[in-house]
């Protein structure tokens, strides 16, 4: 069992973001959002683990098969498309997710990379935007954090 951890913090959205992976199988990300406002907000894996620029030098969306933006069950879309979560009236945001494209090992490993919240929601490639296909057209960074190896 590999098993690693984000801390989200930001000046309104915090959080934290666990994932596990045994062997080969999917990834189960978990977790809770806060401060949020009410409703979907776009929800990746962006390609580097830098946030010296804050959540901008997190680069794009980490696809390493260099595919368009999709949803998370869609065949044609980024490795790091994790699709979105949802805030509840509170601003809260409980994070279930099972995932067979990200990995905590070999070449789709995340560990080292960027977990990122977005404004609005992500479209999934699907809303006909000119940013569709390589955001979803999610908006802002509302909160990130790099995704670090925990204790198993």
């Amino acid at each position: 069992m590999v098993k690693a951890v984000a801390v989200l913090k930001s000046e309104t959205v915090n959080g934290t973001i666990f994932f596990t992976q045994e062997g080969d199988g999917a990834v189960q990300v978990s977790g809770e959002l806060t401060g949020l406002k009410q409703g979907l907000h776009g929800f990746h894996i962006h390609e580097f683990g830098d946030n010296t620029n804050g959540c901008i030098s997190a680069g794009p969306h980490f696809n390493p098969l260099k595919k368009d933006h999709g949803g998370p069950t869609d065949a044609e879309r980024h490795v790091g498309d994790l699709g979105n979560v949802e805030a509840d009236g509170n601003g809260v945001a409980k994070v279930s997710i099972s995932d067979k494209q990200i990995s905590l090992n070999g070449d789709n490993n995340i560990i080292g990379r960027t977990i990122v919240v977005h404004a609005d929601p992500d479209d999934l490639g699907k809303g006909g935007h000119e940013l569709s296909k390589t955001t979803g057209n999610a908006g802002g960074r509302l909160a990130c954090a790099v995704i670090g190896l925990a204790q198993a």
